[in-house]
Order: structure tokens, then sequence, then C-alpha cells
């Protein structure tokens, strides 16, 4: 089957969207499925990768956004689409693309939503506290629900929204994590003596510095420990429109700001040396950076008021109420249990999410349980009006 995948606002290096969108494409086409990923870029590109055909339209950077970049023209995206004759439509936008679920109808084509975020909380975030969220949330999510043949979340925080307006086509696919590539043998001595003096603990935060993230809670964590006479110290692993605050905001404490690291064998390295990650960001939905650190066999301490208290489990401290002296409790809590049982703990959390069961999950939401049984036989040739 030709599975065909849109998505909108894609980190250009990095980010758990990215990552998710490679490794089911890797996945459906492992498993005899032809995917075809359309994404936003500077340019026209058409190429054949690893997780299938990848296709970049050009299209503007949204300044407040971070830069992140969106396929805006219809005609343009309709005329590929068209070109390509999908057997199903997989979109991974909510927004600016849920237009195309209506395309997908006229034409016949199933579709698939995937709700990568949870749309109250983010609204919680942007709008004034005396905003109607729920009811926007709401009415949003019942035009998505009308759009699409299926909406698929990935933790039960994701599904809440969707549930509370009584969706009936609603399916949970929990993502996964590469555990060959994170593991616990990656812990480097070496690398933690350039970072940490051995009676320092080592913190990590690993994730974009945009203003969801709330990545100041981390820097506040290690002020309040230091404020304790806690010796520790921050690496934050990551970029964004946040950096210049942040490291304000740190100034005259030991945080080290690595800035983007390109290197994935380094990231995985520094997750599994830390003693612990923190992932303060209340508004994650699955929050792939701290289950990568959790396969690396390093707990996480995260905000309880998202999806991840769900993920972590009892393999880390889930913050109820996120401050920088919670987050700083919890990380003392983490470090009274013996080492080797928090680390244990950590990768064992972890193995119960694998991208082999994710892509059979997401299959099966296709309705393509069967394989390549039912493959259409659909071709086309590259598309060419969009160059």
């Amino acid at each position: 089957m030709r599975i065909v995948r849109l998505a909108n606002f894609v980190g250009p290096r990095s980010g758990g969207l990215r990552t998710a969108l490679h490794e089911l494409g890797r996945g459906y086409r492992a498993e005899g499925h032809d995917p075809v990923l359309i994404v936003p870029g500077p340019r026209f590109t058409d190429e054949d990768t690893p997780q299938g055909r990848v296709i970049t339209l050009p299209g503007p950077t949204v300044p407040w956004m971070g830069g992140y970049r969106v396929v805006l023209g219809r005609r343009r995206l309709i005329t590929v689409l068209d070109e390509l004759r999908p057997d199903r439509l997989e979109v991974s936008d909510r927004t600016t693309l849920r237009w195309t679920g209506a395309w997908a109808r006229r034409r016949g084509v199933p579709s698939l939503m995937v709700s990568h975020e949870n749309a109250t909380a983010l609204l919680g975030l942007a709008l004034p506290r005396w905003a109607p969220v729920r009811r926007i949330a709401d009415a949003l999510n019942e035009r998505t629900v009308s759009t699409y043949d299926t909406v698929v979340a990935t933790t039960a925080f994701a599904a809440a929204e969707f549930r509370r307006i009584g969706a009936t086509s609603l399916v949970t696919v929990p993502l996964g994590v590469d555990l060959a590539r994170f593991h616990p043998g990656l812990h480097s001595a070496a690398l933690r003596g350039t970072l940490a003096r051995p009676s320092e603990l080592l913190l990590v935060h690993c994730g974009r510095l945009s203003p969801e993230k709330k990545v100041e809670r981390s820097v506040d964590a290690l002020a309040a420990l230091r404020s304790r006479g806690v010796p520790a110290v921050l690496v934050v692993v990551g970029d964004g429109p946040r950096r210049s605050a942040l490291e304000r905001r740190a100034r005259g404490l030991p945080v080290k700001f690595l800035g983007f690291v390109p290197d994935r064998d380094l990231v995985a390295q520094l997750l599994a040396t830390a003693d612990a990650v923190l992932a303060p960001g209340p508004a994650e939905t699955f929050g792939l950076a701290a289950l990568e650190a959790m396969a690396c066999g390093t707990p996480v301490v995260a905000a309880g008021d998202g999806a991840l208290g769900e993920v972590v489990g009892d393999a880390g401290v889930a913050v109820s109420q996120g401050t920088g002296v919670r987050f700083a409790e919890a990380v003392l809590e983490l470090a009274a249990r013996p080492e080797a049982d928090r680390r244990a703990a950590a990768r064992f959390r972890a193995q119960r999410f694998d991208w082999a069961t994710a892509v059979s999950g997401m299959l099966a939401a296709h309705g393509l349980e069967g394989g390549v049984e039912s493959w259409s036989g659909t071709f086309a040739s590259r598309p060419s009006a969009t160059r």
C-alpha cells in the first residue's frame, strides 16, 4: 500500500516528530508498504531514503514558532497528492493541513490524523487564564474528528481531550524508542569527567529551547539544589528561541549550554552518563527525549501535568507542581535510591516502548494488519509540476 504522510512544523535537524516520522517510515517500508513523506523545506527536493520517498515542498518559516516551516500552497500540494494516488493518507498536523482530510474523503482515500500534541494543554499555555480553553480545544478537535476517518493518540493524555468530546474513531498507539542506539552501555566515565566532578550530580536537559518546553524549570531546579548546598551541574542539549533568555537566567550557575548536538551517538552518551534527566514540559504528549534517557538507564524527573508521568511511570518522578523547587526535591528523591536500582528500572520501563510495536499499531490503525496482501498496485510518476 502507498501510505502518503504529511507533516508541517518538522524540525530541520532533530525533534521528536522528525524521529517518529523517520522510524515509522522505515517500519512501513520493512513491512512491504510504499511510504511517501511530504514535508516543508527551503526548496523542492524528491529523494529516496531509508524511511521511503521524501518530497520536500518549499514553505515559509514561521518566526514566532522558532523558524519552523509550513507548506501553505494548497494547489501545489493537491497536485502532488493527485499524482501520488495514495492508498492511505496519514497527517501529522491538526491545524494547517487539516483540510487534507476533506481531499482524501472526496477521493475515497482512508485518512488518519496523528495527534502529536494536546490542544487543551497548548492553548492553556498560550492563552490568558480567562480564555475558554476547553471550549476552543473541543471545537478544534470536533472538526478534526469530523474530517478524518481515524484519530491516533500516542498516550492517554493525548487521547483524553478526544474522549471528552465522545470521539468514536480514536485509537491509542504509543510511539517507540531505538533500544539499540540508546542503551546503558553508553555510560562514559571519561565524558562525565569533562562535565562534572565526581562529587557532583550531573543533570541533563535535552530538547528544543522553546517556551512550551519550560526549560527555565530545569535552570531553577539547579539553582534550588545549589542553594541547599547540593553539588550539582546542569548540561542543556538543544537550541531554540529561548536560549539567550535562559543563558541570562543561568548566569552565575554551573550550566553548560551545548546547543544543537548533531551527533546522535554523542546525545545518547550524554543521556546515559547523566545522573538524572529533567523533562519539565507540561504539554508533552509523549516525550521522546525522556524515553531515550530511560532507554540509556537514566531516570527522569518529568512534569506530571502532561503525558510524561504515564510514560515515565516508576522509572522516575513526576512533579505535580511545576516549580524549580519541586524539581529539585524530585532529583534528591531519585538520588536517594540505589544507583543500580534506579538505572535498571529506567531501562526496564523503556523496553515497553519499541518501534516495531508502534509500527504494527499504526498499520492496524490504517487497517493494514495484513501486511502487503492488500497491495493495490498503484504507482505514480515523480511530481514535476511543483519544481
